[in-house]
């Protein structure tokens, strides 16, 4: 049987390369790792800590780094995680199955290319059309009962940020990251009939 892998990713904000990684579950578990950039520039660290993981996240859009935790069975089994940066909205790092990465860093850098060629006239969302529209697909799906929760609730919050909308359970708090910066955020919420938040508690 095949080890387990988890696929990381990130943007140096040296070189604003994707920087992305595949370490086997034992490799995290065995001791903490630092994954550098090719530029030498940067490096994400990851550490198991028990039952929580501690992420410090190069970010290059504030040029901070950031220190984000979360559950140790998320971080290992979760089909997809995403970290973002409080001051932009925008992700800066990424974990969970190759496939579910590699798609989620090509819609990430569509975004950086669409924020570069703004400029610094920065309006209340990162596209306004593609923020409307996900809203309107998200009414459509709440409309035919298509968001629950795992917990089993099916009334939820709606908070929306910059670049993406965050779903969240009324009943447990868990919640559910939609991201809507680009056409291919909206192209991918289309495709969906149900979303499905991950409850803090079953």
């Amino acid at each position: 049987m095949a080890e387990e892998k988890r696929t990381i990713a990130y943007l140096c904000p040296a070189c604003r390369q994707s920087v992305i990684v595949e370490r086997t579950v034992f490799q995290l578990a065995a001791a903490p790792n630092t994954l550098p950039c090719p530029c030498g520039k940067s490096a994400l660290k990851v550490e198991l800590m028990g039952d929580r993981v501690k992420l410090e996240v190069p970010c290059a859009f504030c040029g901070e780094s950031h220190t984000v935790t979360c559950r140790s069975q998320d971080f290992l089994h979760r089909k997809a995680l995403a970290f973002s940066c409080g001051k932009s909205g925008l992700d800066c790092c990424y974990v969970g199955e190759e496939d579910t990465v590699y798609a989620a860093v090509r819609r990430l850098e569509e975004a950086v290319d669409k924020l570069e060629t703004e400029g610094p006239e920065r309006g209340a969302f990162l596209d306004e059309v593609v923020m409307k529209e996900v809203l309107e697909e998200l009414r459509d799906i709440a409309q035919r009962g298509g968001i629950s929760c795992s917990c089993g609730s099916k009334e939820w919050k709606l908070r929306i940020h910059y670049s993406s909308v965050e779903l969240i359970c009324a009943h447990c708090g868990g919640s559910l990251r939609i991201p809507a910066a680009t056409q291919s955020d909206l192209a991918e919420l289309c495709c969906r009939q149900s979303l499905h938040l991950h409850g803090t508690r079953s």
